[in-house]
């Protein structure tokens, strides 16, 4: 079973509040937000400290932005740039660095030279011990379709570049997820989920503002995970979830809601698995209430009085019972039977009445004893 992330963006508070959600609600990773480590009121090796004292992995540690297709002297500084970001991951415990697709107006074109700058990177990476994940952004300048990014990816060519693939930049365009099919497992180095409702916005907006988690929104999740799980992928299912109300909500709730998602959507691929096994749960029952249309014929229960109701009323000669003294010996013998029947002790009265009589009058002071 693939690990299951969520990214700290997705939650409120600070980074050590969002971790202790995270791992309370039952997750195996998490993705580390830069602005989140930055806001910390600690250090790297702090942050991976906590993780590993919570039973967290770190699956990723992002963005790193407008990095391929850029002139010079921006290039340059890209890749100093992009070494102390390896700095900062050894600290971490992590070994993964996303990379989103330039928007940069700066940025030049061309699959060739992305491909390029992303040799040379996974070649610095690869002396760490690191890997770098390319994702494409759905407004991205040049690349802003993930098949475009993987044909980046295939044609570096390097053991430490591969691919990042979203559920909403993908779902969001409308982009067929059949080619997921074709990209090997091994290249495939992260897999982040998120949905969303039809919204009619800019797709910057509506990523930023409105992912929800699978299963809330309206997008076809489940053909991109089943897309995805042809390609024989079990790394981590992260959730990447841009949403104002869930920042502003609490990260245990938000953060359980999270796992319930992913835990639903598991399921849901499980079941339309050939490999599925043939004998499955029945389906969950429609309840009708109590009085239901399947109860009509079985026997009417007893009608079981109120004890004070019972002791009150059929107790002896009071204001209602002594009207007839017949009645209120039938009273009197209704009483014990039913008493008998709700299998509680009846309370001993007086015969005489009680100190509290109320009377036709406004006035509602109690008799003296």
């Amino acid at each position: 079973m693939s690990a299951r992330s969520i990214a700290t963006v997705s939650l409120s508070g600070s980074l050590d509040e969002k971790l202790r959600a995270t791992a309370s609600a039952g997750f195996d990773a998490v993705e580390i937000f830069e602005n989140d480590l930055l806001s910390f009121n600690g250090s790297p090796r702090d942050v991976g400290k906590l993780c590993r004292d919570l039973g967290l992995e770190i699956c990723a540690f992002q963005p790193f932005r407008d990095f391929e297709g850029m002139p010079e002297p921006q290039r340059t500084r890209n890749f100093a740039r992009a070494e102390r970001k390896f700095d900062l991951m050894q600290e971490l415990g992590t070994d993964l660095l996303l990379v989103c697709s330039n928007i940069s107006p700066s940025s030049l074109g061309g699959i060739d030279r992305a491909a390029a700058d992303f040799r040379e990177l996974g070649e610095l990476a690869a002396r760490c011990g690191l890997r770098i994940g390319f994702e494409a952004l759905a407004w991205g300048r040049h690349v802003n379709d993930y098949r475009d990014a993987w044909e980046i990816v295939r044609r570096a060519d390097h053991a430490s570049i591969g691919i990042i693939l979203d559920s909403f930049h993908a779902l969001a365009p409308s982009f067929p997820t059949n080619a997921i099919r074709s990209i090997p497992a091994d290249k495939i180095f992260l897999v982040q989920l998120a949905d969303a409702p039809k919204l009619g916005l800019d797709v910057l907006s509506w990523s930023r503002h409105f992912r929800c988690f699978p299963g809330q929104g309206d997008l076809p999740v489940a053909d991109f995970m089943e897309a995805v799980r042809t390609t024989g992928y079990s790394g981590p299912l992260s959730l990447e979830i841009f949403n104002d109300q869930f920042r502003a909500g609490s990260a245990v709730r938000t953060a359980t809601d999270g796992l319930r998602s992913l835990i639903l959507l598991e399921d849901q691929l499980a079941q339309s698995s050939p490999h599925a096994p043939a004998t499955r749960l029945p389906a969950k029952a429609r309840s009708r209430g109590v009085a239901s249309s399947n109860s009509r014929s079985a026997k009417p229960r007893p009608t079981i009085w109120p004890r004070c109701f019972a002791s009150s009323v059929f107790a002896g000669p009071g204001p209602i019972a002594a009207r007839t003294s017949s009645a209120g010996r039938k009273a009197t013998s209704n009483s014990s039977s039913i008493a008998s029947r709700m299998a509680l002790p009846m309370r001993t009265t007086s015969r005489t009445a009680p100190a509290y009589v109320p009377s036709r009058s406004t006035s509602m002071t109690p008799a003296r004893p």
